[in-house]
């Protein structure tokens, strides 16, 4: 892409506010849509739950980033948070491609990027998976689901529509990373449950640059999985955690104690997610961190 008009939603986010500097840093015009009342021209009014956007804020731009939605990890699944969890992400992804068909033709963007997670595949074990493989079953597989379906009116309409399905992101500022660092560095980590459950991750830079690549490669469509090339399982990350962070990893949390204290999310932290990116690799896309070691190292 040139330098463009591009509106992002959960630029305040970790992943949202990393894009939002790196298409600043080249020049970009970043557009973001608050649910507050808009402070400045380049912000715009919207409601996600309620599904609400304002189209005259989207004419022009030449892609919608759409990465809102109330993090999957931040409390216990009770009913209410399943649903702000639920719509958050279906309605307002709805709202946005329902604004985007209404656009004329020659003021619409070009692409909507739309986040979704590779919790789409469910508890896959030990075996291995890309974007070819079928949904999973469950509330997180439902949900993806019903995120992707949601930006219906927009490919209909013409507009290129990207889902990025990201797994868990290494980084200091936030997510799954920015709990454990603490904790590591304390000397207080260790294996979760087992340990041998998969966990598919990325580097906050890959991350980025994936969303980033996707944007500028026109020919691209449909699902993408953003994690590295080689799941590791938790006992495995664990240990890179100590030998990165020079702390010992003794502290294993047994899976009965995080069924008690995490209730249904539990079950996130103790299934087991071996994704594969075998579309992005395929697209020519080239991970500058597709260790662990290296992704924790960049991260810490």
């Amino acid at each position: 892409m040139g330098r463009d008009r591009i509106a992002v939603t959960g630029a305040s986010g970790l992943i949202g506010g990393a894009l939002v500097r790196s298409l600043a840093a080249d020049g970009h015009e970043v557009v973001r849509l608050v649910r507050r009342a808009p402070r400045s021209a380049d912000e715009v009014r919207w409601d996600p739950e309620r599904g609400y956007v304002d189209p005259a804020g989207l004419a022009g731009c030449a892609a919608v980033v759409n990465l809102a939605g109330a993090g999957i990890g931040d409390r216990r699944w009770s009913a209410e948070y399943k649903r702000r969890l639920r719509d958050g992400r279906v309605n307002g992804t709805r709202a946005l491609a329902e604004a985007l068909a209404a656009l004329d033709a020659e003021r619409r963007p070009r692409v909507l990027l739309n986040g979704s997670a590779i919790g789409y595949y469910g508890d896959t074990g030990d075996r291995a998976v890309d974007e070819d493989a079928p949904a999973g079953t469950g509330f997180l597989p439902e949900l993806c689901v019903a995120w992707e379906s949601a930006a219906a009116p927009a490919r209909e309409a013409g507009v290129r529509t990207v889902f990025a399905r990201t797994g868990l992101v290494v980084a200091r500022e936030g997510g799954a990373w920015g709990r454990l660092f603490p904790l590591f560095r304390a000397g207080l980590g260790g294996r979760l449950g087992d340990g041998r459950q998969f966990w598919s991750f990325i580097a906050l830079h890959d991350e980025v640059a994936a969303l980033r690549h996707l944007l500028d490669r026109v020919d691209l469509s449909g699902p993408f999985n953003l994690t590295a090339p080689q799941p590791l399982t938790n006992r495995e990350i664990t240990a890179a955690m100590g030998r990165v962070l020079r702390r010992p990893t003794a502290f294993a949390v047994p899976a009965p104690v995080l069924r008690a204290v995490l209730g249904e999310l539990s079950s996130e932290v103790l299934g087991s997610q071996r994704v594969l990116p075998a579309r992005l690799l395929r697209s020519g896309f080239a991970f500058a961190f597709p260790g662990i070691e290296d992704a924790l190292r960049a991260a810490y």
